[in-house]
């Protein structure tokens, strides 16, 4: 049986070209992206001009105050780098602390679930190390846009909208600079953030004097650290305020914490699947788990790996949820996750894939034993199959989402990065820098016993999941939003790629699906046993064949799944290529 053929019909071009590409969640990035390549800037310098545009273009999926994951190749290097911009628990942010407040978990909204802000040092030092525009230069984009103003999107608007009573009761000073005279905005709404701006002009200003280009951006980073913004942040923090839980609390996030952080640079993980090096970053985040659903799939016949066939979108889910167990019982800051990816492990969760979908929570046991066990909290019924956008309730719960940016040039080099967190219902706008602080530490286990668990100093293990892969000559960057699905979405696009024989807009564009049977990132921490969330076009052939091995289907819409985005390079020719999203209406490729 051959894999299911693409359709001949892609819902945009895949780009083609020489020059350098774009791939990025939201139109105006990818076009701020593509104008630094024409005005000669590299990867690099098109990245970080693209990621703080971002904040402005999607202040509902990322902002200042929140990370990244990035994993780049550079021209003439020899393996691809981990871009870290994860900031860790501030230094008491402790299990007692949390259990002092009456809290059992972590809350999904507010400034006690605040992790040390990572993104912005994170887009500095690579701008620092890899770039060649000055600062000033590259955040000229994100200063215009927050100063004169940036179209709403719906989905921003929308988010304003189901958050409007909290703002308006408890957070007004979100109320102040999302609403218009008391109601959410219109999508389409010009909408200007004047504070950031001035934020983004003192990072330049920092470096006037210094002797070069580094010494300026450095400057940008003390500013960042040491200056306005983190003794801004924190005394706005440590006023109580409303949380998720529906309580008040401090945050307990000092200017200590925000200069004791750096970002840094990080070695990738590996693994082989049909012939190609696919690398994610390690056990800090949840890019292991894709590894190893890779390596469990890559010997099976390619009949068992076609999502397109109800065989095939069995095998994917089930091995979905063994990878998802494992990152959940194993994965955390400074967990050494590499046993999962060895020959022994892979073969054994191979054999556990059965034909009938399976309700257990199934880990794999540690080399020394353990096994930890997260709780395993059932919804309440209600079930959220994942639009692209993150479910925000009137209290500011939100399960998460964010953006993606991936970048080639001419030259060479190549760069996916994955910003989250700091969305604008995550915590009270703080009033002088015009964004709120991130929520990250809501996916840490106030459980001492857990891999991640809250503590000082400790990051907090990230849904944020860019991937690389190596095919002979050929390299892609790819990447998706989508919490606890960006590594499930991932996965049916590579293996139409690399066992298919798809483009990646035809992988992009084909129907997707994935488990809920998996403990929930964010809070409150549900799973759903035996779940499956599927778009309706996957055919009824296929949600049949689920259903009839057991798996508890929910249909997600025609194109609800996934906000993928790629960039790719051949070696040999030079030849360069984008792909994007269709769902959403919002994600672009451009390039020449």
């Amino acid at each position: 049986m051959s894999f299911t053929p693409p359709p001949p019909f892609t819902t945009r071009p895949q780009l083609r070209g020489t020059f350098g590409m774009v791939a990025a969640t939201h139109t105006t990035a990818a076009a701020v992206a593509q104008a630094v390549l024409e005005r000669g800037g590299n990867a690099f310098d098109a990245a970080c001009a693209g990621g703080f545009t971002l904040h402005i273009a999607e202040p509902h999926l990322n902002g200042p105050g929140g990370d990244l994951v990035g994993l780049f190749h550079a021209a003439g290097a020899d393996e691809p780098t981990v871009l870290m911009g994860q900031g860790p628990a501030p230094a008491a942010a402790t299990i007692d602390h949390f259990r002092a407040e009456g809290l059992d978990l972590v809350p999904g909204a507010g400034a006690l679930a605040a992790a040390i802000p990572g993104a912005v040092d994170a887009w500095l030092i690579l701008l620092r190390d890899h770039g060649t525009w000055e600062l000033s230069d590259v955040l000229a984009y994100a200063i215009g846009y927050a100063r004169d103003g940036h179209p709403l999107l719906p989905q921003a608007a929308a988010t304003i909208g189901r958050v409007a009573d909290l703002f308006r009761e408890s957070w007004p000073t979100s109320a102040d600079l999302w609403l218009v005279d008391g109601a959410a905005p219109a999508a389409g709404a010009l909408h200007r953030n004047p504070a950031y701006a001035a934020v983004l002009e003192r990072l330049v200003a920092a470096g006037d004097g210094a002797a070069s280009r580094a010494e300026r951006i450095q400057a940008a980073r003390r500013e960042w650290s040491t200056g306005f913004v983190a003794r801004t942040a924190s005394a706005f923090a440590a006023v109580p305020h409303r949380h998720s839980t529906g309580g008040d609390h401090a945050g307990v996030i000092d200017e200590a914490d925000f200069a004791g952080f750096e970002a840094g640079y990080e070695r990738p993980l590996r693994a082989r699947f049909r012939g190609c090096t696919v690398f994610k970053a390690g056990g800090w985040t949840q890019g292991p788990a894709l590894l190893e659903a890779l390596r469990i799939l890559d010997p099976l016949e390619d009949a068992l790996l076609d999502p397109a066939t109800p065989d095939g979108a069995h095998t994917i889910i089930e091995a979905l949820k063994l990878v998802l167990a494992d990152r959940d019982a194993h994965f955390g800051d400074g967990a050494q996750v590499e046993w999962l990816l060895t020959d022994s492990a892979t073969d054994a969760r191979r054999r556990e894939l059965g034909d009938a979908a399976s309700a257990q929570w199934r880990p794999a046991t540690a080399p020394d034993g353990s096994t930890w066990q997260p709780p395993l909290r059932r919804p309440d019924g209600t079930v959220v199959p994942g639009t692209g956008e993150p479910t925000v309730a009137k209290s500011g719960e939100t399960r998460g989402d964010t953006c993606q940016i991936d970048v080639v040039d001419r030259w060479g080099n190549i760069v996916a990065v994955t910003p989250s967190g700091g969305w604008l219902q995550s915590s009270p706008t703080i009033p002088e820098l015009g964004f709120c602080l991130g929520t990250r530490l809501q996916v840490a286990w106030l459980d001492p016993a857990s891999p991640s668990a809250l503590a000082p100093g400790r990051r907090p293990r990230t849904t944020l999941s860019p991937t690389l892969i190596h095919d002979g000559d050929t390299t892609i960057a790819l990447g998706t939003p989508g919490g606890d699905q960006q590594d499930q979405w991932q996965l049916p696009m590579i293996v139409r790629m690399l066992a298919g024989g798809y483009s990646a807009q035809e992988a992009i564009d084909a129907p997707t699906l994935h488990t809920t049977a998996m403990v929930d990132s964010f809070w409150p921490r549900t799973w759903t046993p035996a779940g499956a969330v599927v778009e309706d076009r996957i055919g009824a052939d296929v949600v049949d064949g689920l259903r009839s091995r057991g798996h508890d289907v929910v249909l997600a819409g025609e194109w609800a799944l996934g906000r993928l985005c790629a960039v790719g390079r051949d070696r040999a020719t030079g030849a360069v290529w984008a792909a994007a999203n269709p769902r959403g209406m919002q994600s672009y490729a451009a390039g020449r």
